[in-house]
């Protein structure tokens, strides 16, 4: 009786699946493969090893011509058909998928940093669930990590900063859920990596402000990260509008604010001598003297 009644539940949770998702994959082995490829912040040698195999694999690559540099098509077949997503709509992208799954194609998706953050992703893994077609993402480096990379700074800092948040500016073309305004994020303190904001950086320092971070909070202002036109600056929130609109920036631009950005001399617990895990012991003196700290704090 109890197998019985796992099965007609197995049965019920199959026709939900089906309900929502579609009923193509029901009953029916899928064939075909999407591979969605982070392709990085520009350059084509921060393909990881993976994005690289997924590429030379594809029989189809659609990739974002205006946010990929055009190196990455070197890992393609000479035989694969290369789709430019720039000119594409969602359903025209997801024909390509049903195409696949019909013919049995692999296909690679490239998207600019990492599939995960404003890829537009979901949307199309969700269609590839509802036709039955197999998918794989493969993560790629954020420009958030790697503007960090190209001022030489970490973005957590012991006793400093130990979060940090990834976010945008509200006012856009998507709109922001309530309770996610940078104003609300600043008041954190910690640091922010803001994307997709130049066009509108008055607005931008203006919440900044207003969630409390003061005038000299340290910024980096990057445009077009890792691409040969890359232009890195550092700024403060009191002079992020100028720096901004002196270097005529608008899009492609990426912000880092806090005060991890400019801090020194702090030191972390993973490397000093009193700190002990699996593969190294505590010197004791070291040990007292950190816990010493650590009550004193």
């Amino acid at each position: 009786m109890a197998d019985a009644a796992a099965s007609a539940a197995a049965s019920d949770d199959a026709a939900f699946g089906a309900a929502a998702f579609g009923d193509a994959s029901v009953g029916d082995v899928p064939t075909g493969k999407v591979t969605f490829v982070g392709a990085g912040p520009g350059a084509a040698d921060l393909l990881t090893f993976r994005a690289a195999r997924a590429i030379a694999d594809a029989d189809v690559v659609i990739w974002a011509a205006s946010l990929v540099q055009a190196e990455v098509l070197q890992h393609a077949r000479e035989d694969a058909e290369i789709l430019d997503s720039a000119t594409m709509s969602l359903e025209d992208v997801v024909a390509v998928y049903e195409r696949a799954r019909a013919e049995g194609l692999r296909v690679a998706r490239i998207h600019s940093g990492d599939p995960a953050l404003w890829g537009g992703t979901q949307e199309q893994v969700d269609r590839c669930a509802a036709i039955g077609v197999e998918v794989e993402i493969v993560p790629g480096v954020s420009s958030f990590s790697a503007v960090a990379a190209l001022a030489q700074r970490e973005l957590t800092i012991p006793e400093v900063a130990q979060s940090v948040v990834l976010t945008r500016l509200g006012g856009g073309k998507t709109p922001m859920p309530p309770g996610e305004e940078v104003r609300e994020f600043a008041r954190h303190g910690t640091t922010m990596a803001i994307f997709l904001s130049a066009a509108r950086s008055g607005q931008l320092v203006r919440e900044l402000l207003e969630g409390g971070y003061p005038t000299s909070t340290p910024v980096v202002v990057a445009y077009q990260a890792t691409w040969p036109e890359e232009l890195v600056v550092r700024c403060t929130i009191e002079t992020l509008e100028e720096t901004v609109k002196e270097h005529k920036l608008w899009k492609h631009t990426l912000f880092l604010v806090g005060p991890a950005l400019a801090a020194h001399g702090t030191r972390s617990h993973l490397y000093h001598p009193g700190h002990f895990h699996g593969f190294r012991k505590a010197d004791p003196e070291a040990r007292r003297a950190l816990r010493e700290r650590g009550a004193s704090t």
